[in-house]
């Protein structure tokens, strides 16, 4: 008889602990914003510089996706990875300059900030460029209107997103959050809004809890009181 009130009260108390609103409160969440990306072996690999401070090479390929992301390890990827023979065939080579291949993908519409849509379209292109130039002059090069908030940082490319700038969204929530300072990534955007908040358990949770012992101890006690 002992036995099966203590299970009833571990069944019972367990149900408490679950209550919706519990799992959402340790969900992650990601930033909005231009990931950077640049192209090696057919592949796109995350760069470690910002496009206003990387030098790329003549044949290099530099790649954008726009997508809501924690960090570079969960960073969505430019969806097509064109050879820099396939952008820039057509763009003879000239003393005193460089071609840098360059690749947009303005992601999905789950990734996409409220009242907006993603071109369906990615952008490509082949810049022709000073030797010196860097990705952000290639990028210019391809894709204008570009958009920079006060640090420098990218925030739009070709007008998208129209507003925003790494904002920070809960993982279950594409909306932006209230406005604060962040940093998603090194050198393409950075986060401007708050930070998302981590509310304790609630009170009817405790109370819940507290209901359960109570009726817990009084079984015990009536248990041993017919013993």
């Amino acid at each position: 008889m002992i036995r099966r009130r203590v299970t009833a009260l571990l069944l019972a108390l367990g149900a408490v602990l679950t209550v919706p609103g519990m799992a959402g409160q340790a969900q992650a969440a990601g930033y909005r914003y231009w990931s950077f990306w640049q192209s090696g072996a057919s592949a796109w690999a995350y760069a470690t510089q910002g496009p206003t401070t990387a030098r790329p090479a003549d044949g290099s390929v530099d790649g954008y996706r726009f997508s809501v992301s924690a960090d570079s390890q969960d960073s969505a990827k430019p969806r097509t990875a064109p050879s820099f023979t396939e952008l820039c065939a057509d763009t003879p080579a000239k003393p005193g300059t460089k071609r840098v291949g360059v690749v947009i993908d303005f992601g999905t519409e789950a990734d996409a900030p409220s009242g907006e849509k993603p071109p369906s379209t990615p952008v490509s292109g082949c810049a022709a460029v000073p030797a010196d130039a860097s990705s952000a002059d290639a990028l210019a090069a391809v894709a204008k209107p570009l958009r920079y908030n006060s640090d420098a940082l990218l925030c739009a490319i070709s007008g998208y997103p129209r507003t925003g700038c790494g904002e920070q969204v809960a993982a279950e929530d594409p909306a932006p959050a209230a406005p604060g300072t962040s940093s998603p990534s090194a050198g393409t955007t950075a986060g401007t809004t708050g930070r998302a908040t981590d509310e304790g358990p609630s009170l009817g949770l405790f109370a819940g809890i507290a209901a359960v012992l109570a009726l817990g101890g009084t079984a015990f006690w009536q248990s041993r009181r017919r013993g």
